[in-house]
């Protein structure tokens, strides 16, 4: 069983930053561990479908949407299973519940509960 833990969501004024983490515990399947999965962030805005926000992969590749590149950046710490984004220059737009996801392959995943980011002036 894996569960899936982010924290470090809140209020902040445009221009500003937060960081968040997800620390994971468990195995998505028997015998797998925290670095040989693709870890990601996503967000969902109020009405609008969830969407992949930067994701980073069990070799060393990111990616990050359109709308966040240059401004959030995505990490990973192999030994305390966590994976962090750093949102930098926040805007209103960046207002969501942001979710981290554990996948292998595709074959298995799993969601964290999501932490609310909310920027306003």
């Amino acid at each position: 069983q894996v569960q899936l833990v982010e924290s470090g969501g809140g209020l902040v004024q445009p221009g500003e930053s937060l960081r968040l983490s997800c620390v994971v515990s468990g195995s998505l399947f028997s015998g797998s561990r925290f670095s040989i999965y693709t870890m990601g962030w996503y967000r969902q805005a109020t009405g609008k479908q969830r969407e992949l926000v930067a994701d980073f992969t069990s070799d060393g590749f990111t990616r990050y949407s359109i709308a966040v590149k240059g401004r959030f950046t995505i990490s990973r710490d192999n030994f305390k299973n966590t994976v962090y984004l750093q949102m930098d220059n926040l805007k209103p737009e960046d207002t969501a519940v942001y979710y981290c996801k554990a996948d292998f392959n595709g074959r298995s995943s799993s969601w964290g509960q999501g932490t609310q980011v909310t920027v306003s002036a």
